[in-house]
């Protein structure tokens, strides 16, 4: 059976947000999701969501590993002490440096990892997300090396921008 691991971002993503929609498909797809709640999502400690990341990774050993927002951050970081590899990685919506925020501030400046720990990687961005430019995504994919995919008129990507159900996400998991 397929595993596959969702790390949120800030806030969190309940329902009616993708993630949380994504989990329960994939379920009903006979897959095994773990899509942990990390501690104090609305003023996240990076060392601590790190702990309860990697605590996941390791005792989870996920095929896929599904990231949103400050989540694809979380991960960027993880990939420094990481002993593993997944077969696929998907990076929805990266923010950019916002060391300015004092609720996520811990968790910037971001490394940009040499090594992602992921055979397969796609970053999926909007061409119009407040957290980070266009240009900054372009840039960062370029940084990481892997394939970009722009979203017209998509936002942050999340539930506010109207990213419930998302059968894209789901398709490319299980292909």
């Amino acid at each position: 059976m397929l595993k596959v691991l969702i790390f949120h971002g800030w806030h969190g993503s309940d329902l009616p947000h993708w993630q949380a929609w994504l989990a329960q498909e994939l379920v009903l797809s006979n897959c095994i999701v773990a899509f942990p709640q990390l501690s104090n999502n609305a003023a996240p400690q990076k060392e601590v969501w790190i702990e309860e990341a990697l605590d996941a990774v390791v005792a989870f050993k996920p095929d896929i590993v599904v990231c949103h927002s400050l989540g694809n951050i979380l991960w960027f970081h993880l990939c420094e002490s990481l002993q593993t590899r997944v077969r696929k990685l998907l990076l929805v919506a990266p923010p950019r440096d916002h060391s300015d925020t004092p609720e996520v501030c811990t968790f910037f400046p971001s490394p940009v990892p040499d090594d992602l720990h992921s055979d397969e990687t796609l970053m999926v961005v909007s061409d119009n997300d407040p957290y980070m430019g266009i240009e900054e995504s372009i840039s960062l994919a370029f940084k990481l090396g892997v394939e970009l995919k722009i979203i017209e008129g998509a936002g942050h990507i999340s539930s506010s921008s109207n990213y419930g159900p998302w059968p894209w996400v789901k398709e490319w998991v299980l292909t």
